[in-house]
């Protein structure tokens, strides 16, 4: 049941090239967003889409997965961890940022 504490699993569409980054270090980090969508009926009958932008991350082989495979518009499934973060931008607001963090990556469609 541990496994369960944060677990997230989203299939959705990439909404821009995933950005690689190389570490100093060696290892690979691959950015990039997924966009989810649900569908369903107001209260007048109307069917209405809500989307929903996910930040996504993964590192090493997962990172090299999507940087070869997964291009804008990709159709994928992912599943990893949810992560919050702050840091501080170059005028020294403090920002904050909730992702998921990517182990596993399952690409569908086309």
């Amino acid at each position: 049941m541990n496994t369960l504490r944060n677990k997230v699993q989203l299939i959705g569409h990439v909404g821009n090239a995933p950005e690689i980054v190389n570490m100093e270090s060696g290892k690979k980090l691959a950015k990039f967003s997924i966009a989810t969508n649900e569908t369903y009926k107001n209260n007048k009958g109307e069917k209405v889409t809500d989307t929903q932008w996910h930040n996504v991350v993964a590192w090493g082989k997962t990172a090299d997965l999507i940087e070869n495979y997964v291009p804008k518009g990709k159709e994928i499934g992912v599943e990893g961890k949810l992560t919050s973060r702050s840091y501080e931008d170059k005028d020294g607001i403090k920002r904050y940022v909730t992702e998921v963090v990517c182990n596993e990556v399952l690409l569908l469609g086309k």
